[in-house]
Order: structure tokens, then C-alpha cells, then sequence
């Protein structure tokens, strides 16, 4: 008969006794761990481009002069709010499945709008801020409905609108620009409070946040991507898809509406050529962040990793006096391998 050595030293029908972590374990390795986990909940998804923006930025301190400056990151931060905030909507866009080639154009018609009624028509500048996000919103709603009510491609669908929306923008003043806003509205970019965050850098904060949590957080944001994953599944669980979809495209617009808003105050002028292959840089900003061009993917984080790693990109290509014309080169280049890279990740 065998004897079990290791129940002679426990009480009958008493519990065997387990490793349990102490007061200081807890105390140390399980605050490490939760603080582990909590990341990783955050970077899931955008660790490779979160390292591929600290590699740029290493390799750009070095090899760009005045690139490691504050003026300089101000000035990137500056530079990326305009692309930042049509980038938010085309995460939501993106990740339904869909694509938006009139964002640029979307743009150019809404700040043309901001200065023919500040300067032309009513000369109230209210009033030409209001209709320029209401022109954006439009014209997001009408690629919407072209595309769940017409059943056009987003493709062509957003391709027409391009179109259509330059023109416009350049019928608005015959193609002539406008200048010389209030001073007020200049300074809504140019002024800086606690010597570094501007109005328009402050917005583009603030609407980050409301857009993480609106993906994230709530009923809206999983049906986005339950529609990128199988729109017809979706449908057949109770999600509104084409009501989601014509949102989603409306409130792309309404931000690309007020991007040309943005604009315009850094420039302090509105010009119908404005916004011109803003949509590459958009869609690529997305594209880099971790999101699918097929659906289904993407986070907010991760197209501002995107959003980002484009500003430093073009920045550092700047100061290193490289020609515009190698700058596109090297813009598509990395287009084509965000894509590349995303195939491959949906294959594996």
C-alpha cells in the first residue's frame, strides 16, 4: 500500500495548500503587471508604428540640422493639424470598409465658403464658420447616400465628389484667393498659451479624446467595426449599416469642413487650390496608424501615430533640402508599404 508523502504533513479533508502571491508581491510584480497589461490594452495594434515614429525621429535628430528643436516640434504639431483632423473621420471611414478621395476638396470648398461670406456676402465671419461646417457635413451626407442609397463604389462615389467640390470651390471667386481674416481668427493658430498649445492644436486634442472613446467605448464604434468585418452579418444582427456608413461619411466631412477652417487661420486665407492630394496624406496617415483598407481594423491612436509619423516625414525631408518632387517619391513609397505590410498581416 503507498502513501501519499505530501498529505501527512495537512489535516483531513483540510484544503492543500497553494502558492498565493504576499502583500509585497502584489505590492510590486502585480502593480508592474497591471501597469503591463493596461499598455498593451492601449498599444495593441500600434506598437509598430509607435517605433517606427521614435526611429524616424532619432534618425531625423541627427541627420537634419535644427530638427531637435521646440520651434521645429511646434511647428510639426502645427503642420499635422489640418491632416489630423480629417484623419479622425477617416479612421471611422476606413474601418467600415469605405475610402474618401474628396476630403481635400471637401476642404477647399469650405474654407472658399468661410471667405466669400466674411469678405463678399454678409461679411460676418459667424456666419461663414458656421456654413463652411455645414458645406462639409453636406457634402459628407451626399457621399453617404451616394454610396448606401445609389450604391456607387465609395470609389467613384467620393472620386465624383472630388471633382465636383474642386469646382465649385473654384467657381466661388473664379478662382481668385481671399485674404487678410480678423486679427482674432489668426490668432486662433498663431497664438500660443502656456507657450506651446494654440486654439487649433487644443481642438484637435480634444476631439482625439472624444473620437478614441466614441470607437473604443461605445455602441457606434463596435458597429463601425462589425460593418468592416461582414456588413451583411451586421445587418442581419440589427445594425442600422447604412445609417452607420452615411454617418460615418457625414462626419468625415463635417471635420474636413472644419479643417478648412483650421486652415485658413494658419494661412490667413482661403484659397480654391487648398487641400490639393491632402486625401493621399490622409488615407496614408490612417493606413500607417494599424488600420485595414479591407475593414474591420483600426484604432484612433494608432492613425495619430500615422497622422504624425506623415508631419515628421515631410518635415525632416524639408530641412534636409530634399526636392519636393523626390518628397512625393518618397511619400508613395511609404503609401505602398503601409498597404504591402497590411496584405501581408491579413495573410499571416
Amino acid at each position: 500500500m503507498s502513501t501519499n508523502n505530501t498529505s501527512t504533513d495537512a489535516a483531513p479533508g483540510a484544503t492543500p495548500a497553494v502558492d498565493t502571491p504576499s502583500s509585497t508581491d502584489l505590492a510590486s510584480g502585480g502593480s508592474d503587471s497591471a501597469v503591463r497589461i493596461s499598455l498593451g490594452r492601449i498599444l495593441s495594434g500600434t506598437g509598430g508604428p509607435l517605433i517606427g515614429l521614435v526611429l524616424l525621429v532619432l534618425i531625423l535628430s541627427f541627420a537634419a540640422p535644427n530638427f531637435a528643436s521646440m520651434r521645429n516640434a511646434l511647428n510639426i504639431i502645427d503642420q499635422v493639424t489640418v491632416t489630423g483632423l480629417m484623419a479622425l473621420g477617416a479612421t471611422a471611414v476606413i474601418v467600415t470598409g469605405g475610402i474618401d478621395l474628396s476630403v481635400g476638396s471637401i476642404l477647399a470648398l469650405s474654407t472658399m465658403t468661410l471667405g466669400w461670406l466674411s469678405h463678399y456676402g454678409p461679411r460676418s465671419m459667424f456666419l461663414g464658420i458656421m456654413a463652411a461646417l455645414a458645406i462639409g457635413l453636406v457634402t459628407g451626407l451626399i457621399n453617404g447616400l451616394a454610396i448606401t442609397r445609389a450604391n456607387l463604389p465609395p470609389f467613384i462615389a467620393t472620386l465624383a465628389m472630388m471633382s465636383i467640390a474642386r469646382g465649385l470651390a473654384n467657381l466661388t471667386t473664379d478662382g481668385n484667393q481671399i485674404v487678410q481674416y480678423p486679427q482674432w481668427f489668426f490668432e486662433l493658430s498663431s497664438k500660443r498659451y502656456f507657450g506651446f498649445l494654440s486654439v487649433n492644436t487644443a481642438v484637435l486634442i480634444v476631439l482625439c479624446v472624444v473620437a478614441g472613446i466614441v470607437m473604443a467605448r461605445t455602441a457606434t464604434g463596435r458597429a463601425l467595426y462589425a460593418i468592416g468585418g461582414n456588413s451583411e452579418v451586421a445587418r442581419l444582427a440589427g445594425i442600422r449599416v447604412k445609417a452607420i456608413i452615411t454617418g460615418a461619411y457625414g462626419a468625415l466631412g463635417l471635420l474636413s469642413g472644419l479643417a478648412g477652417i483650421v486652415m485658413a487661420t494658419r494661412l490667413d486665407s482661403s484659397q480654391p487650390s487648398a487641400g490639393t492630394g491632402y486625401e493621399m496624406d490622409v488615407i496614408a496617415a490612417v493606413v500607417i496608424g494599424g488600420a485595414s483598407l479591407a475593414g474591420g481594423s483600426g484604432r484612433i491612436l494608432g492613425t495619430i501615430v500615422g497622422v504624425l509619423i506623415m508631419g515628421v516625414l515631410r518635415n525632416g525631408l524639408n530641412l534636409l533640402g530634399v526636392s519636393p518632387f523626390w518628397q512625393s517619391v518618397i511619400i508613395g513609397l511609404v503609401i505602398a508599404l503601409a498597404v504591402m505590410t497590411d496584405t501581408l498581416k491579413r495573410k499571416s
